[in-house]
This record gives structure tokens, C-alpha cells and sequence, in this order.
């Protein structure tokens, strides 16, 4: 059976190709959207605390033989750790001033991360291996659907639902939402602001940290894999709409389909696609898909 002249378990390969990589694109867009929606922060440091997520459980597990399922939960918080502290050290005396200087801060930071990570492991990838429990595939008839690569998918559409329900839909994720709008009055409530905002870049940091490590399996664990992804995810959340939660899975998603399906039919333009996506929503809705006009 053929799907415009192509077999069609190439083209369902394809296309859950292009599922995975919506699934990074939504979750590292996902935590760029908090950040920037609740803190004001162009966060280009995502790519490389994406990047951390990998290397802490690819270092976890050579080092200390610690397994693939223990580091899904250590390694997030190990880099939502280390994004606590560059929130405290850098980026609280930035909140008042124009959103580009923490996007120049942020960029510096990434360049750094990423300097010393390939002075110490140098450019090429590493290999972390697929868990033996989601290792293989599963044939289901007009496709060979890999285990793994399906665990990804569920596991972050789990993980970016459950976030855009906690910040809009709890009691907490209303207290996050206005005491970025009006600090002072919520304080006056007895909610420590500050501590909020800590823990809300740090949450976003280990988002990127969470994706990281269910990358690693898939790709080469390498000091660039966050630069080569860093760019395309501000493209997604630029469509969705800067600022908008649920607008970033669903776009993040939408346009890793687009994306596998244009390798398919065009292969040429798969590299480009997403940024032609862009200028068009741009063009026609600056504020994004999702966005709020100012």
C-alpha cells in the first residue's frame, strides 16, 4: 500500500519520526513558554540545561552505573538545581530592565556551558543506550513502531499537560501568575514572591533537563545537541506565541509533523519549513497562534 507514491511504512515511519521531534519541540518550548510568560526571561541558556539533562544521565550511568529510570528523575533535578542558582546569581537583577539583557545573559551563559563541556568531551556524541525494558519495537501491521520513540511521545505529552494544568488550572498556578503581574499586592497576601519566581525558572530548567534525558537514547548525547535545536525551538514558541503554555505544545507538536512529513515529500525544504511556518504566522499574527495581542 502506497501514500502518494510512498510505501506506507515509510511513510508512518516518517511520521512518527517527525512525532518524536514534536515532542522535544513541545517540551523545550513548553519550558521557554513558562519563563518567558511568567518571568519576562528570553531564556537562550534552554538549549544548553537541555544539553545538562543528557551529559547528567550519560554521566550517571558510566560513572555510577546509575540506571536509565533513576536519572529521568535525578538529572532534571539536578539541572533544575543548577538553574535555581543562575536565577539567584544573574538573573534577579535583570526583572526590571529590557527583555534583551537576559537574552544576552542567557546566550552567554549557553555559549560557556557549552565551551566547557566540549573542551572536557570534545565535539563528538557519547552513546546512551535504550533502557532494556522499552528496548525493541512493537509491529502493529502497516508499521514497525519503536518502544522507545513511543515512551517519548506519551512520556511528554503526560509531562506538557500536566504543567499547563498546574499553572492554569491550581491555586498555585494562579499565585504564580499574579504575583508576576503584581508582586507587591500578593505579597501584601503573605506569598513569598522571590521564592516563586526561584522556583519557576528552575521548574523551567528542569523541564529542559526532563527532555534531555529522554533525548539521549534517541540521539547522540554531544556538548551541540542544544545549540542544533535551540534555534528551531524559539521558532515554536514564536508561532504558538511567546508567553502561551498550551500554544507551545500544540504547535511544538503540529510542527514536528509537518516537519517528518516534509522529509517525506520534500526533503529539501525539511530544514526550513518551520522557519517559513514562522514568517507567515508572523505576517498574518505577530502576537503568534496563541498569543495575546499587546
Amino acid at each position: 500500500m502506497e501514500i502518494f507514491g510512498i510505501p506506507l511504512q515509510a511513510f508512518m515511519g516518517q511520521l512518527m519520526l517527525g512525532l518524536v521531534n514534536g515532542a522535544f519541540y513541545a517540551m523545550l518550548s513548553l519550558g521557554l513558554a513558562v519563563i518567558f510568560g511568567l518571568l519576562g526571561i528570553v531564556n537562550f541558556a534552554h538549549g544548553a540545561l537541555y544539553m545538562l539533562g543528557a551529559f547528567a544521565a550519560w554521566i550517571m550511568l558510566d560513572q555510577f552505573a546509575i540506571n536509565y529510570w533513576l536519572a529521568l528523575v535525578l538529572a532534571p533535578l539536578a539541572v533544575g538545581i543548577l538553574g535555581v542558582i543562575i536565577e539567584r546569581l544573574f538573573l534577579k537583577h535583570l526583572y526590571k530592565l529590557d527583555p534583551l539583557y537576559g537574552l544576552l545573559l542567557t546566550f552567554g551563559l549557553a555559549l560557556i556551558i557549552e565551551g566547557v563541556f566540549r573542551e572536557i568531551y570534545g565535539a563528538s556524541g557519547q552513546n546512551y543506550n535504550v533502557p532494556e525494558l522499552l528496548s525493541g519495537a512493537t509491529n502493529l501491521g502497516f508499521m514497525v513502531l519503536p518502544n522507545y520513540r513511543a515512551w517519548v511521545v506519551v512520556a511528554s505529552l503526560v509531562v506538557c499537560l500536566g504543567t499547563w494544568y498546574l499553572i492554569e488550572r491550581t491555586r498555585l498556578g494562579a499565585y504564580l501568575r499574579a504575583g508576576t503581574e503584581n508582586a507587591p499586592l500578593v505579597q501584601a497576601f503573605g506569598v513569598n514572591v522571590p521564592l516563586m519566581v526561584m522556583l519557576t525558572y528552575g521548574a523551567g530548567a528542569a523541564l529542559a533537563g526532563l527532555a534531555g534525558v529522554l533525548a539521549a537514547p534517541v540521539i547522540q548525547v554531544s556538548p551541540l545537541m542544544g545549540s542544533n535545536l535551540i534555534i528551531v525551538v524559539f521558532a515554536v514558541v514564536v508561532i504558538g506565541g511567546m508567553g502561551s503554555i498550551l500554544g507551545s505544545v500544540i504547535t511544538g507538536l503540529v510542527l514536528g509533523i509537518i516537519e517528518g512529513l516534509t522529509r517525506v515529500f520534500y526533503p529539501e525544504a525539511s530544514n526550513i519549513v518551520v522557519f517559513v511556518i514562522m514568517v507567515i504566522v508572523l505576517m498574518v499574527k505577530p502576537a503568534g497562534l496563541f498569543g495575546k495581542e499587546a
